[in-house]
């Protein structure tokens, strides 16, 4: 079936959602149930966790742990929200303190999320506690910059962490830079390392190149969060000698019926999807739109969708058989 015609399905789909009034999230009583966070005691365990199962429902991740009105992103009260209202995994991004310290920010300056200005690399982590964090919509809350150590001690079998090292990927970041960014975590994930006593960790790589700098320093108590988004990707991975088990594949922004021999592939191998919408359905901005635009990805059902508002997708159905049923309902229909 060419695109245009699954995208007019999906159009239908909406429409009988909404008509239908499915628009109610609930779960089902055979779903498929998946491995507690407060039970990931072992990288087998966070490998259960990410094994796909066709059964299971679509997990909502919070980027950037999640924002709503008064709730910041990087900020673990914004994690406890959000885990108080849904099951999720947050992706986390740090930045490096004049003293070394690693601090919850994404940006490499404090300007955007904060009442401070300037690099964070020009303060110490005392410095920086006079600065409040900033919501989203630009309102001071009183939240303060956390650590690293807080979050992973607040999330300890509580919650899974997808961490970004943004220094790989940020614009006018040198290579010294990047590559010491490597090696510290590098060496907070060795035996006696920071890290080496937590196993709720996902690492988010940006090649291939570097999913094995840390593989073949013997790192094997993560699990890696990988591009596979064309079918030399794939077979990248699947020369490279990294076992399916310790990965996880971020397909881009959509759901891509041409890759879907891909996506089967992944399946049997145990690999879950993911999407990120952050650039896309997250950006609409009138509500109601932006519901449909949720509904939809929801509909083409990868297995992990990452957004900014987690919170928007409750009332939503993300559970397979509630999305199989809006799918038979409306094929019924195209037949009548």
């Amino acid at each position: 079936m060419k695109s245009g015609a699954k995208f007019a399905i999906l159009m239908v789909l909406l429409a009988v959602a909404l008509v239908a009034g499915f628009l109610c999230y609930r779960n089902s009583e055979d779903s498929y149930k998946a491995v507690d966070p407060a039970d990931i005691d072992s990288i087998e365990d966070l490998q259960a966790y990410f094994h796909h199962h066709p059964d299971r429902d679509i997990i909502i991740s919070a980027h950037r742990g999640g924002m709503q009105e008064g709730y910041p992103e990087n900020c673990i009260a914004s994690c406890e929200k959000t885990i108080s209202e849904m099951p999720t995994f947050f992706e986390i991004d740090f930045s490096f303190t004049k003293d070394s310290v690693m601090v919850l920010m994404h940006d490499l300056t404090l300007d955007r999320t904060t009442t401070g200005s300037g690099p964070v690399e020009n303060y110490t982590l005392e410095e920086l506690q006079q600065f409040r964090l900033k919501d989203r919509y630009g309102n001071v809350t009183d939240y303060t910059i956390p650590t690293l150590e807080e979050l992973l001690e607040w999330g300890d079998h509580k919650v899974v962490f997808n961490f970004d090292n943004k220094y790989i990927n940020t614009a006018g970041v040198s290579e010294e830079r990047k590559r010491a960014a490597l090696e510290y975590y590098a060496r907070q994930l060795e035996e006696g390392g920071k890290w080496s006593r937590y196993h709720n960790i996902m690492l988010s790589v940006r090649s291939l190149d570097e999913a094995l700098f840390y593989w073949n320093r013997g790192i094997r108590n993560v699990m890696f969060c990988v591009e596979i988004s064309s079918p030399e990707m794939y077979e990248a991975y699947e020369k490279s000698g990294i076992p399916w088990n310790y990965l996880m594949a971020y397909i881009r922004l959509a759901v891509d019926p041409q890759m879907q021999e891909i996506y089967d592939k992944l399946h049997e191998n145990g690999v879950m999807t993911m999407t990120s919408i952050t650039g896309s359905a997250d950006k609409v901005k009138k509500p109601s739109d932006r519901r449909i635009a949720y509904m939809r990805e929801l509909l083409a059902e990868p297995d992990i969708i990452e957004t900014d508002y987690p919170s928007q997708f409750i009332g939503l159905p993300w559970d397979r058989a509630t999305l199989h049923a809006l799918q038979d309902a409306a094929i019924a229909g195209r037949g009548k």
